[in-house]
């Protein structure tokens, strides 16, 4: 029989989870994205921006070679500034960097039949170009996040004078090690049979793929930790951020879906040497820029190994990693990551900058 003692502990613990609910339900719609930013280039429904610097006390001069974010397709680009003291835009904004970022938008039936060659060929050396131009540069500094940073350097291996400087975080470039929880799940899905049945893959599915990797940390432990803590207004909105940002996922446009994960996770052809793309062989050692790339020692998504085997195979010799103690989404969004990877990111690049290459602030609007 159960003792009093603990039907009370249960009873308390229960209230406190129903005043935990109510807590959040009364916190509103969460606002997210918080630093300006103005479109200087679209095409299809790929959109890029370029991030305006608040002047003041912070002002820096500027780096005169643009920083292009490329992010994944499968989640949304706003992580990278999710609110104003959890923003690495802002923090690179605050340190001189000019910052362009693609946003990829939400794709849909008249996406289905888009490849990997749109996005390595002709969305990135478009956006490039376009970030070129308005920055008057001759070249780009690239950032690639995740996918993002798989799909960066293809670009740069075909595409090597147009990037300057080659920036990859949480990058996937060894699908094939033996902690990769993702190529484990994908080893038993027909990915043909998938994307012949039901076209674009649903950012739903893929994003209930994600949470499976971890199902109680994630599921779980998190909304019992929320419900359960402190009543802090702040505390509250922070969650919804995360929570509107990790279900804000976008279909996958299908073909693309089905070339990535058969070249790139099943036949791990960026290892191998042997990926073409519209006929063009690409390989990593044509990387012969200089290289930061950037890990997270906790990754559940992209473990470090993955990560880590770019170094033996681009064909640079200024090649430079640091591994963040966190995890895939706390390298953009934790306290640590704000004060320590804006500034080596920035630091980085201001080092391989050309003679004369900063200018003075340009403002808020340039």
């Amino acid at each position: 029989m159960t003792s009093q003692p603990f039907q009370d502990a249960m009873r308390d613990w229960l209230l406190r989870l129903e005043e935990g609910a109510r807590a959040l339900s009364q916190v509103g719609e969460p606002v997210v994205g918080c630093t300006s930013k103005e479109e200087i280039y679209r095409e299809d429904k790929v959109v890029l921006y370029r991030y305006l610097a608040t002047p003041g006390p912070d002002s820096r001069a500027r780096m005169r070679t643009p920083l292009v974010i490329c992010y994944a397709l499968v989640n949304r680009p706003y992580m990278m500034d999710l609110q104003p003291d959890r923003s690495l835009i802002r923090g690179l904004l605050a340190r001189g960097v000019d910052v362009y970022l693609i946003d990829w938008g939400y794709p849909d039936g008249a996406d289905r039949y888009l490849e990997v060659k749109d996005y390595v060929l002709r969305y990135l050396p478009h956006c490039a170009d376009a970030a070129a131009a308005h920055a008057r540069s001759t070249a780009v500094n690239l950032l690639g996040v995740c996918q993002g940073g798989t799909l960066s350097l293809c670009f740069a291996a075909a595409h090597p004078k147009r990037v300057r400087n080659l920036i990859t975080m949480v990058t996937p470039v060894d699908f094939r090690t033996p902690d990769n929880l993702l190529t484990k799940w994908s080893d038993g899905i027909d990915i043909d049979a998938l994307v012949d049945t039901i076209g674009n893959v649903p950012g739903e599915m893929l994003n209930a793929v994600f949470l499976a990797l971890m199902p109680y940390r994630l599921l779980s432990q998190k909304y019992i930790a929320i419900l359960d803590g402190p009543r802090d207004r702040a505390a509250l909105e922070n969650f919804l951020r995360m929570e509107k940002w990790i279900f804000d996922s976008p279909d996958h446009p299908g073909e693309m879906y089905r070339q990535f994960m058969r070249w790139f996770v099943k036949e791990n052809r960026l290892v191998e040497g042997d990926l073409e793309i519209a006929g063009r062989s690409i390989r990593l050692s044509d990387v012969k820029m200089p290289v930061l790339n950037i890990y997270a020692e906790r990754d559940h998504l992209v473990p470090p190994a993955a990560s880590r085997a770019l170094a033996r195979l681009v064909g640079t010799q200024d090649y430079t990693e640091y591994g963040f103690p966190g995890g895939h989404i706390g390298i953009y969004v934790s306290a640590a990551a704000q004060r320590e990877v804006p500034g080596r990111i920035a630091g980085w690049l201001a080092a391989r900058e050309p003679r004369g290459g900063r200018a003075a602030p340009r403002g808020a609007r340039g």
